[in-house]
């Protein structure tokens, strides 16, 4: 297997996934929070609870930044930050019941648009779909 010829498939593949995500997450933030404000609540909503430096670094955000679009939010009923009981000076944020209520109903809306775009494939199809996501987040998009 050329490794030259499957990074630039990856590259290809990384390309498209940005495509569709801006495709089914179109017009989904609502309206009174910034694009930011929504991808760190979105960030949030897969992967809490989570620290603020972590928001920092996976969204690209200064430290400053993170921590006043943080601020907005928490003003917002939309997310909230609780100690952690082992290390009081460590802080964890997590979705309000608010933030949480809106971010199921944006994640619902996300799914009913996949849905249409994999409303022609067999079943067969689907259980190939499913395989190659298995696979590309074990080899290739794993957490740390």
């Amino acid at each position: 297997m050329d490794k030259v010829a499957l990074f630039h498939k990856f590259v290809t593949f990384t390309t498209a996934v940005h495509e569709v995500t801006h495709e089914i997450t179109k017009d989904i933030k609502p309206d009174d929070i910034t694009p930011v404000q929504y991808s760190i609540l979105e960030y949030i909503a897969v992967s809490q609870p989570v620290t603020l430096s972590e928001i920092s670094d996976c969204k690209h955000i200064s430290m400053p930044n993170t921590s006043r679009e943080l601020k907005k939010l928490t003003e917002k009923n939309l997310c909230e930050k609780f100690d952690v009981a082992e290390d009081r000076r460590k802080q964890l944020i997590r979705l309000s019941e608010a933030g949480q209520t809106m971010m199921d109903g944006a994640f619902q809306r996300i799914g009913g648009r996949f849905l249409e775009r994999i409303k022609d494939v067999s079943a067969e199809e689907l259980e190939d779909i499913e395989r190659a996501l298995n696979v590309l987040q074990s080899k290739v998009f794993y957490g740390e």
